[in-house]
């Protein structure tokens, strides 16, 4: 990097524990204290707000200096490194010791024990408004650095955490997306809330009142109550003819409604009534004690496969099939879970007012259906035969996208819309120019209401609630599912977007309000463009700091998730913005993600060309980027794949624009794993990447592969130490080593392979070829700490040893797995598996314990348990024989089988126990260990091993009882 451009703090420190901390203290679903930003309307793999925050800052202020700090010889906050740091957390709202607060919440979790307050002592970060004279001494800085406040654009800015976090602490901001819906979302959650603020909150009460009443009055005869009661959910099934009788049979994998213990509720199907056979059932629900358990774990339908009520005899999942995909799949009311006006929740049958007022409803659908298409009401496109999320529901006949509604869901969703058309000139006219923004925010409450009542939404029986269509990032076909109650469903969906829309506005207005005055809000600049990422609507070189958050190679096919809103949302918000909707569908040709359905006609090519165009279309991403950068300017890009074809084709596109990586922090944002569930471990960090503009390099000399092999090594080796101190583990220590590996490659590009093409020709270096050493070099240092020594004992045995130092967990991904075996020693999972080493099963490798090792007759060479064997080829077969010795015969029988073996003296078995023991968890809740072949290595070892080191077992109840009692207070 030229030293003339300034050095930024990111590229010299990131408090990662801390921020991984924080992001998964912000995604916790505690009621009250989710971002609104994420309450407003779906969209898919959002950033924590605190991460998004502290990467946009970080890679804008300017790395410490004792310059700096005599620029500003009266602010505390810039008097040394330590305290600008400090300063850092606390502009990101940090206010408090989040390392040491979640050590002692984890140990409390584990020992059962309730803790006051949250534990931490402060609110999550994104809550805590940052004080007027911090941003303006943040201002102050950036101004005395960049000269003037730095722009900082996000061109993938998708749901927004990005563009929102930066807009808050007052830096100028360019957010671009693509999609119309995510663009639509950027302008409602960033740029109103940023310009409008708070006064915009009586006017959307105002007007969503009128919307919300003329929709209710038009609906409430569809949904009829009785008694004072109010409807929770209608429940529903799918069903199809019997092929043997032709009456009709409810798809239900069971009856429950209800298992909570008290409140017990399932439905009984009856197919006969007064001794006449019924052409449906009718349903009966029963409470409590006259519950019958098995009859209500009793389904018709499973495996895709059903089961006559009539004959009992089995249906064939093609016929199911083929009957629905030929529009004879009906749905049937099962139940209805409602509210008492004592405010009792319970259950009742569907009633003949339900069933009279569902006909009504379809009967309005079906005379209204061909003017609502034809007039803009009712989406009447078809899905998409080439798509990724395909599988379920066209199999099940959803062809087109109001096939995902009943005719009393599409009705309800219609007569909003044509309430909306209707209300838009009333507003308008009455608010001038504020009339848009009104506008655009009551037109979110429409995403809201599609994602909670169609088809794919469904009953929760555990919750006792309705889950949404987006629970997972799919479109799998759903037996059975819920309906809202339609006339309130808009009343509620207005309560949302107030809630979601007050809570975001109010986080804006009182980060850097003044002291005295409310009303003197800190003035934002948020400008949110639609359009390809590859070229977007700004001049050469005028933002400082681009950070994105790219789209990961195939994790989420956005644009035909979009789609489910985008045809409904055309219809509305795209009167008001009519360019963010131009299309039929979203933009799927232009979108950059590794999409092998687009190449579907080219058979077994097709995810090959899908990594080309998603690797091509990333290039053209950061080339763009690129142009409107600075010359001085940061590029920071979040990744969060962890397959390394992803990181491959990622770190291809950065090198081919013209970046070098500078550093890259890895941030756990994920789900963590507690010290009491040891069952199942992923990766769960974003990697940051830190990147500048690469100035031009001689290109005289070639530079192969060979030439920075060592340079790799020692950047992996560096990271990784240094970043296990930081908490990062596991999984998440091999990613935290991409970053420094492709920092090496970028700043000596372009790189060649040592291995020529097929013609003998030099061809470029594929970053994987390079991630590859970095894992090699991780899996030799991690080896060396857990036996301590440099030691190599044979390929089964270190897998076992690294899987358990990674991924501190019996169950970890595939794709993970296979890279660890690869740099073990160039082992795959099948021979893992064929070796009883592991077990593999969709997407899942499990480590298996002694027990599950055991071979009986057969090959007497083959790898496994085998208590009778006279040798062993691998010593973890000889340690797991010895584990499974000592459960079903006691110690002493272990011994004189290692006596007998003369393991007891055998250096390499000693080094395996002392690698095991330091590999495995060795914790335990409530006395019981959490991984059992540690308590018994542990008991092993201290009878017979006296040279074997036993680390100290974590006893999860020690962090809390030295936890001062104040951190427990309520806030």
């Amino acid at each position: 990097m030229s030293s003339t451009k300034p050095r930024v703090l990111i590229e010299d420190w990131l408090p990662v524990a801390e921020l991984g901390i924080e992001s998964r203290r912000e995604a916790a679903p505690i009621p009250g204290q989710f971002p609104k930003l994420k309450v407003l309307h779906v969209w898919w793999a959002r950033r924590p707000l605190v991460a998004s925050a502290a990467v946009a800052l970080a890679g804008v202020l300017p790395a410490w200096s004792e310059d700096l700090a005599k620029a500003f010889p009266h602010a505390i906050e810039l008097a040394d490194e330590a305290a600008y740091r400090r300063w850092l957390l606390h502009l990101v709202g940090i206010w408090g010791d989040p390392v040491y607060g979640r050590k002692v919440i984890d140990a409390a979790n584990a020992a059962g024990v309730k803790l006051k307050g949250n534990g931490y002592g402060y609110k999550q970060a994104f809550r805590n408004p940052i004080p007027r004279m911090d941003i303006d001494l943040l201002h102050a800085v950036l101004i005395h650095t960049w000269g003037k406040l730095p722009t900082l654009a996000d061109p993938t800015a998708g749901g927004g955490s990005i563009p929102w976090a930066a807009s808050r602490l007052g830096l100028p901001v360019v957010a671009n997306d693509l999609n119309g819906v995510a663009a639509s979302v950027l302008k409602a959650g960033v740029e109103i809330p940023a310009i409008k603020g708070l006064d915009l909150v009586p006017e959307l009460k105002k007007w969503g009142q009128i919307l919300v009443r003329r929709v209710k009055e038009r609906l409430k005869e569809y949904f009829p109550l009785r008694g004072g009661e109010s409807v929770i959910a209608y429940i529903w099934a799918n069903a199809i003819a019997c092929p043997r009788t032709g009456r009709l049979i409810p798809l239900m994998p069971d009856k429950w409604l209800s298992k909570t213990a008290g409140k017990q509720a399932a439905v009984r199907m009856l197919t006969e009534y007064n001794g006449i056979e019924l052409p449906e059932p009718i349903f009966e629900v029963t409470l409590g004690k006259d519950v019958d358990k098995t009859d209500a774990s009793t389904g018709t339908r499973a495996r895709g496969k059903a089961i006559s009520p009539y004959d009992n005899l089995v249906i064939d999942g093609d016929y199911i099939k083929q009957a629905a995909q030929a529009g004879q799949m009906k749905q049937v009311l099962y139940a209805v879970a409602i509210r008492k006006p004592s405010g009792q929740r319970t259950f009742r049958a569907p009633t003949q007012t339900d069933l009279d007022a569902i006909a009504a409803a379809e009967a309005e659908l079906e005379e209204r259906k061909a003017l609502w298409q034809a007039t803009g009401i009712l989406p009447s496109e078809e899905i998409p035969v080439e798509a990724n999320y395909d599988r379920g529901h066209r199999m099940y006949g959803i062809n087109t996208w109001l096939d995902f509604f009943t005719p009393r869901q599409a009705l309800v969703h219609g007569a909003f819309s044509e309430e909306f058309a209707r209300i838009v000139p009333e507003v308008q006219e009455s608010l001038g120019e504020s009339a848009d923004a009104v506008l655009v925010e009551l037109a979110m409450m429409q995403g809201k209401a599609l994602n909670w009542n169609s088809r794919a939404s469904t009953w929760d029986v555990s919750r006792q609630k309705i889950r949404n269509v987006f629970e997972k990032h799919n479109f799998s076909f759903k037996w059975t599912f819920a309906e809202f109650e339609g006339a309130a469903l808009y009343s509620w969906a207005l309560d949302q977007l107030i809630d979601a829309y007050d809570g975001i506005a109010r986080l804006l207005d009182e980060t850097g309000a003044s002291d005295d005055d409310l009303e003197d809000r800190l003035r934002r600049n948020v400008t949110v463009l639609q359009g390809s990422a590859a070229s977007v609507d700004l001049e050469d070189g005028s933002v400082v700091h681009i950070c994105m958050d790219p789209p990961y190679y195939d994790n989420v096919m956005y644009a035909e998730l979009a789609d489910y809103f985008y045809v409904w949302e055309k219809r509305t918000l795209g009167r008001l913005i009519p360019d963010y909707f131009r299309n039929d569908l979203t933009d799927k040709q232009n979108e950059a993600v590794a999409n092998p359905a687009r190449f579907a006609a080219m058979g077994r090519r097709r995810k090959e060309l899908a990594d080309l165009d998603y690797e091509t279309k990333m290039t053209s991403i950061f080339e763009e980027s690129r142009r409107v950068l600075t010359d001085d300017g940061v590029l920071s890009v979040m990744f969060t794949h962890k397959r390394a074809e992803a990181w491959d084709t990622l770190g291809m596109g950065l090198m081919q624009a013209g970046f070098t990586i500078e550093s890259s922090w890895p941030v756990n944002t994920e789900s963590e794993v507690s010290l009491h569930q040891a069952n199942v471990n992923s990766a769960a960090s974003t990697i940051m990447l830190v990147c500048r503009k690469r100035d031009d390099r001689d290109g005289a000399t070639k530079i192969y592969l060979d030439d920075i092999e060592q340079d790799i090594r020692r950047a992996a080796r560096e990271a990784a130490t240094r970043f296990q101190h930081d908490g990062i583990e596991g999984v998440d220590l091999l990613l935290s080593t991409y970053g420094p590996t492709l920092s090496v490659i970028s700043q000596s590009w372009p790189v060649y392979s040592s291995t020529p093409d097929e013609d003998g020709r030099d061809k470029l270096l594929r970053p994987e070829e390079a991630l590859a050493l970095a894992r090699e070099e991780i899996v030799d240092l991690r080896r060396s700490r857990l036996v301590g020594k440099a030691a190599k004992v044979d390929n089964l045995t270190d897998f076992v040893l690294l899987a358990w130092d990674t991924f501190a967990a019996r169950e970890f991904p595939f794709d993970t797995a296979r890279l660890l075996a690869l740099a073990v020693g160039g082992l795959d999972i099948d021979e893992l598996a064929r070796a009883k080493v592991v077990a593999k099963s969709s997407g899942k490798v499990t480590l298996l314990a002694p027990s599950e090792r055991v071979r009986r007759g057969g090959d007497s060479k083959a790898p496994g348990v085998r208590p009778e064997a006279a040798s062993f080829d691998f010593i973890i077969d000889a340690v797991d024989t010895t584990l499974y010795i000592a459960e079903h015969d006691g110690m002493p029988a272990a011994k004189r089988f290692l006596d007998k073996h003369g393991y007891t003296n055998d250096a390499g078995f000693i080094s395996t126990l002392q690698g095991l023991v330091n590999a495995m968890p060795r914790a335990k809740a409530k006395g019981e260990w959490v991984v059992p072949e540690a308590g018994s290595l542990d008991t092993l070892c201290t009878l017979y091993f006296p040279d074997v080191t036993l680390p100290e077992a974590t006893d999860v109840a020690t962090l809390v009882e030295d936890k001062p009692e104040a951190l427990f207070e309520m806030e």
